[in-house]
């Protein structure tokens, strides 16, 4: 039997029960240190999570709403109700969603629920961006030239871009994780950045101020995991690098830092517990920097909460932070003190993405049909919020309404070399079936002879491009012909199931089976292989096998009109939607004339959002979707009329 452990608070309270403010995999790794420590969790979830894990994990459940997060993990008042009604005396936000709101702080406080968490007013001082930077260089933080003034308006925001002199970063003043954010190379470009990070920003933090900042090249993104408690102590839990990055968005972290001399590193930590400090912090938080080549380091932001990439950071410190968080809100002192934080080994953490990076990231929906991972042990973690299932009340799928990640695998060995030769290992356990992932890029980034000898920066994607993301090549036959295979036994499988619901089983005109009484037959199939056709003569065999034929053949056949129409190809994906989700802008009407590359959807989903451009010069013939409405995957979202021109090539 488990005994429960009651953490008395500074006012006298215990904390017997915690209330997860969140979902996925931040929901599962709260709950397995809450239980460890005899401490029951409740969980909150939408409609689209009903049959989530975590909520199967959770001691208690709730529902809170509808799948959109603005209704369900972004209300305030549902999620205080709930923690009214299971009698949780704490709340644990996670990360994302309320995380960093100041005034889901101020609520709990109000309602007499603890805040698992920094105090109200840290959140506010660190959390819009304009202010923290004001904070942080009267503490002697270094900061980066920019513009972080109350005047928004366009005019100002590009006269200071001008001022600081292009390239620029846009940002949102509040939140993180790459929400609101914008590389803007040249004047020409800056409005449309500015509309569209303002538009994000909105939708992720309900708040579209902006500040400037000179964008630094290739810098390196340097972060430090400070933690600080009620009784005035601050400390440091050194070093992460989190510099590979697509979409301003981390992939693959790893602590300490390569190649960070140990007078550097002391540096670092010091000057983040003098930020952490100037605030007053409370709880786990994160000091980001940029460094330069030469290890001159500026204040990027403080994320007030606990990090995705937090696990790397307990694997070389031997920690539970969330633990510590526990046990912070309760009103104890830091477990540890700065001398008692030792440095051991190194750790890596890559983050499975339901994604294609072979499409520009993009990332996609759908279920887990299969999912095996490697096996978990003391130097091996495998964080997830999902698992597989064949039927669909059983398992989990990645929600068009929330981020894609589908797991983190973090490892930790004596060394780096050791570290990162496991980290390959666990990622060729992966094995996902039901959408993209990201796990083959993650293999060719990891052992790119670049990554391995640590040089790395936020531009090492970019510019190694070449090599983890080559161009097109021709399938293997063998691949080709367990492709068609894989069709045929789809057919069949399809066939059987119409034959039982039926209940014609014995009819011999619904068998696929390709069975002949005195001769074997043979059949063509066609498949795409990148932009060829391939001819595949199938025979089917009197034993049930098949005997298979490739040969490749050129497209050389005009486009029908339909497909020209909505041409996929161009610009971000041309005028078909690249995934699910809703239509934030429209750009053009009917009638208009566009040239190509003219902006004409603004589309949202998985917390992103796309534009959509105009794959050719032409006029609008019709548009498909209205503003606010749902757009599913590879559905046309304009047609082009068709010009004279084009008329005659396909006559």
């Amino acid at each position: 039997m488990q005994r429960t452990m009651n953490y008395a608070t500074t006012t006298g309270r215990s904390i017997t029960k915690v209330l997860i403010a969140n979902r996925g995999e931040i929901a599962c790794r709260v709950m397995q240190t809450a239980k460890k420590m005899g401490i029951q969790s409740v969980a909150v979830y939408s409609e689209a999570d009903r049959n989530s894990m975590h909520v199967n994990m959770a001691d208690e459940a709730y529902s809170i709403g509808p799948s959109p997060s603005q209704q369900s993990y972004l209300s305030m008042e549902k999620i205080i109700q709930v923690a009214k009604i299971s009698a949780a005396q704490a709340i644990h936000p996670g990360y994302g969603f309320l995380s960093e709101n100041m005034e889901f702080g101020e609520l709990c406080k109000k309602e007499g629920i603890i805040f698992i968490g920094p105090p109200s007013s840290a959140i506010r001082d660190m959390g819009i961006k304009s202010t923290s930077k004001s904070i942080m260089a009267a503490a002697g933080v270094p900061i980066v030239e920019g513009y972080h003034g109350e005047d928004q308006s366009d005019q100002c925001l590009k006269k200071h871009a001008e001022r600081i002199g292009y390239p620029v970063m846009i940002k949102a003043v509040r939140g993180g994780g790459g929400k609101g954010m914008r590389i803007v190379r040249s004047e020409k470009e800056f409005q449309e950045q500015l509309e569209s990070a303002r538009r994000e920003a909105k939708k992720s933090f309900n708040d579209d101020a902006m500040l400037i900042e000179k964008f630094v090249d290739t810098p390196r993104h340097v972060e430090v995991q400070v933690f600080g408690d009620n009784h005035g102590n601050a400390v440091y839990l050194f070093e992460r690098d989190c510099s590979v990055q697509r979409r301003h968005q981390k992939i693959i972290e790893e602590a300490p830092a390569p190649g960070i001399k140990p007078e550097v590193r002391k540096k670092l930590g010091e000057t983040a517990v003098r930020a952490a400090k100037a605030v007053n912090y409370v709880g786990a938080g994160t000091v980001e920097f940029i460094m330069d080549s030469k290890d001159n380091f500026y204040f990027m932001e403080m994320n007030t909460r606990l990090q995705v990439e937090h696990p790397v950071t307990e694997m070389i410190t031997g920690t539970d932070l969330v633990e510590w968080q526990l046990r912070v809100a309760a009103g104890e002192k830091i477990p540890l003190s700065q001398e008692e934080i030792t440095l051991q080994g190194h750790a890596f953490e890559a983050r499975i993405y339901a994604e294609d990076p072979n499409n520009n990231f993009m990332p996609g929906a759908g279920p887990l049909v299969h999912l095996s991972t490697p096996q978990a042990d003391d130097s091996t973690r495998i964080e997830t919020g999902v698992r597989q299932g064949k039927v669909k009340e059983n398992r989990d799928e990645v929600s068009v309404y929330y981020d894609p990640m589908i797991a983190k695998l973090v490892v930790w060995a004596a060394s780096r070399q050791m570290a990162l030769t496991k980290l390959r290992y666990g990622l060729r356990q992966y094995n996902i079936v039901g959408l993209h992932t990201n796990v083959d890029f993650l293999l060719k980034l990891s052992g790119h002879p670049e990554f391995e000898a640590g040089n790395v920066h936020t531009n090492f994607i970019p510019q190694h491009h070449k090599d983890l993301l080559p161009n097109w090549k021709p399938a293997a036959k063998e691949v080709l012909c367990q492709a068609a295979l894989g069709l045929i036994l789809k057919e069949k499988a399809l066939t059987d199931t119409f034959r039982l619901q039926t209940q014609d089983q014995f009819s011999p005109f619904s068998s696929s089976s390709g069975r002949r009484l005195n001769f074997s037959y043979t059949r063509n199939m066609t498949l795409r292989d990148g932009k060829n056709n391939v001819a595949i003569a199938v025979t089917y065999n009197r034993d049930g096998s098949y005997n298979m034929q490739e040969g490749r053949i050129e497209i050389g056949i005009p486009v029908p009109k339909y497909l020209s129409s909505v041409s996929s190809e161009g610009t971000q994906g041309g005028t078909i939607a690249p995934m699910t989700g809703t239509i934030e802008k429209v750009l053009v009407k009917a009638g208009d004339k566009v040239k190509a590359g003219d902006s004409l959807m603004v589309i949202i989903a998985m917390k992103m959002e796309h534009t959509i451009k105009a794959p050719k010069d032409g006029t609008i013939k019709k548009v498909f979707y209205g503003e606010g409405s749902q757009a599913n995957r590879h559905t046309p979202l304009v047609e082009f009329e068709e010009e004279e021109s084009d008329k005659r090539e396909s006559e």
